[in-house]
């Protein structure tokens, strides 16, 4: 089982800019439409587990639903979905840990955390077993920060990283657990 991030960040470590905007992500030439790797991690992955404001954002880019993978939306504020994600899309809510617990027993192993909030809740708890980082390079001065405070720190050793397009590095980290923590 494991919790994963795949996401990509500003120099300054933002994931999105002040105003919530992702079109710095877009800020490097992609002319041969490349996806950086990313179906072949959707294709590792069993289900997404995404916070409120990410889907909302996702909602917000129109047209399809850009995901084939089971999606569940950590939220409790919301109540209902738009009836052409029925079968899509699940609200759940409760603690984290409940939360992944729950899903891993209903097969769901391999989950694919995402939205900022929702990753430093799961990074707090020490939860993050992998972390897939694109770095843009651009610095944004502001935004939404990918880390927040933690209570003691929480290493990781590098699996490996690549240069795309480039200009983008992608590093990938895996958490070093021992008897201590």
């Amino acid at each position: 089982m494991a919790n994963v991030v795949f996401i990509g960040v500003s120099l300054d470590g933002y994931i999105a800019d002040r105003n919530g905007s992702l079109d710095f992500l877009q800020s490097v030439p992609n002319p041969e439409h490349n996806e950086l790797g990313f179906s072949e991690f959707m294709n590792s992955i069993d289900a997404l587990l995404m916070g409120r404001k990410t889907y909302e954002t996702v909602l917000g880019f129109g047209g399809h639903w850009p995901y084939s993978k089971p999606v569940f939306v950590l939220s409790n504020l919301l109540t209902s979905l738009p009836e052409h994600l029925k079968g899509k899309v699940e609200l759940v809510s409760g603690p984290i840990e409940e939360v992944v617990q729950q899903l891993n027993q209903r097969g769901f192993e391999n989950l694919y955390i995402d939205g900022g909030k929702l990753i430093q809740s799961f990074l707090q708890r020490d939860m993050i077993d992998e972390l897939i980082i694109s770095q843009i390079p651009i610095l944004l001065g502001g935004g939404t920060p990918l880390f927040g405070a933690l209570q003691s720190h929480l290493m990781f050793e590098h699996v490996e990283t690549e240069v795309l397009l480039d200009a983008i590095v992608k590093s990938h980290y895996k958490r070093i657990r021992t008897n201590k923590q």
